[in-house]
């Protein structure tokens, strides 16, 4: 399934929306590749976010609540690494 964040596409293995707090919660674990990881790492780092889940006509502003990664040198050509992000509702 493919999440929209600031209209950079991510193909994600799973994810889940949660309610905290009266806000929503989208959690998200992805596979990035060492193609990837630079594209991904910048965006992350903006943590301010629009987030559009296409297929099911959701869309809201968050910023990150948690976030961890795989212990994978991506910046070896051919690697991939495990995400795992979640964002709350502003």
């Amino acid at each position: 399934m493919e999440i929209l964040i600031n209209q950079h596409a991510i193909e994600v293995n799973s994810y889940k929306l949660d309610d905290i707090e009266e806000k929503r919660l989208i959690i998200l674990d992805f596979k990035v590749t060492h193609e990837e990881y630079h594209d991904v790492t910048t965006l992350l780092y903006e943590n301010n976010f629009d987030v559009k889940v296409p297929n099911e006509d959701i869309e809201f502003q968050a910023t990150i609540q948690n976030y961890w990664t795989s212990f994978t040198n991506l910046y070896k050509e051919g690697a991939v690494g495990d995400f795992h992000v979640e964002l709350i509702e502003k």
